[in-house]
């Protein structure tokens, strides 16, 4: 505990200059007393430090002295290493950049960090993106990325999915989600989300960007997406599973709906689950389910399970007489189903 403060004071001093006792023993969190007890230590050890006394005075290290110590303690240096993200970072044209860095802080370090931190890219690494997503084509990341941090407003040719729109906006920063980019930014005086792929072109002006006063780009995002998942549209779906095949709804589903779904008594409980959901976006539910095939059973509501039928049939209308074609068997029937 006290070696780490006797590096944190050194590094104090060399980054601050002079600071009186007290001074120190705040950003320390320490008494006056400690502090000069370890002012004491790190001139025992050969560190040329010295107090003066007056109204100008403080403690001092003797000018043109530099540590090389980083105050960087082994779980830092893991935390460094792990948080690079070399695609996120390529696709912001910072790639050779982030490389570079983690080149100069890893000579940096002492050996025993520079180890520990080695075997962790050589043992660790983190893939932002979803599954089955090869990644969303990016093309005007860096410029957007680039006005974002010179604080420069934009022009932007959007899809919005049924036109294209151009917008003036005053970018206030991105946010990368599930491998997904965001652009967050201020339109009329409104802040709005954008997805930076369907940004089809962007043209960087030399007006300054707009920022509002006190704007919190990781408390908006959180209050976005709390807003976003407590106003989605949802129904309450009861369904049978076969047991051997529950954990294939994780596929299906976000973990919150699998972690909030109720268990309900089924008269078959060695072979079945029977459970309610609150799916998310209802409109998709029916294409879902269907997904799990004979191993699922929707139970209520009514309407759901009509549209599930009359997909069901649809789909075996559409793959249906061929000539030559044998029905395929199927591998069970689709247990107490009424469609």
């Amino acid at each position: 505990m006290r070696a780490s403060r006797l590096v944190a004071l050194l590094l104090l001093l060399q980054a601050r200059g002079g600071m009186t006792a007290a001074e120190l023993a705040d950003e320390l969190e320490v008494s006056v007393r400690t502090v000069h007890r370890d002012v004491e230590a790190l001139g025992a050890a050969g560190v040329p430090i010295y107090a003066e006394r007056g109204p100008h005075g403080g403690i001092r290290l003797v000018d043109g002295y530099r540590t090389r110590l980083t105050g960087m303690t082994s779980d830092e240096a893991e935390a460094l290493f792990l948080s690079g993200l070399p695609g996120p970072a390529a696709e912001l044209g910072l790639g050779t950049v982030v490389a570079g860095a983690r080149l100069k802080v890893l000579a940096a370090l002492p050996p025993e960090l520079r180890g520990r931190a080695s075997r962790l890219l050589e043992r660790f690494h983190l893939d932002a993106g979803g599954w089955f997503r090869s990644g969303e084509a990016v093309p005007h990341l860096s410029t957007i990325a680039e006005c974002v941090w010179e604080g420069r407003r934009l022009e932007v040719d959007y899809d919005r999915g049924d036109t294209i729109v151009t917008r003036t906006l005053d970018p206030l920063g991105l946010v990368l989600k599930a491998g997904i980019w965001y652009l967050v930014a201020e339109h009329d005086e409104q802040l709005r989300t954008y997805r930076v792929a369907r940004v089809m072109g962007v043209a960087a002006t030399h007006d300054k960007a707009r920022r509002p006063e006190g704007f919190d780009l990781a408390a908006y995002w959180a209050e976005s997406i709390a807003t976003f998942e407590r106003e989605a549209p949802r129904l309450e779906v009861t369904v049978r599973v076969r047991r051997d095949a529950y954990r294939r709804m994780e596929d299906i589903f976000s973990a919150g709906v699998i972690g909030s779904a109720r268990d309900l008594p089924d008269p078959d409980p060695d072979t079945w689950r029977r459970v309610t959901l609150a799916v998310d976006w209802p409109r998709e539910a029916a294409g879902k389910l269907l997904s799990m095939g004979t191993a699922l059973e929707v139970l209520e509501p009514e309407a759901l399970r009509a549209e599930l039928g009359a997909l069901a049939v649809a789909v075996a209308a559409r793959y249906a007489g061929r000539e030559g074609d044998a029905a395929p068997a199927m591998e069970e029937p689709f247990a107490g189903a009424r469609v």
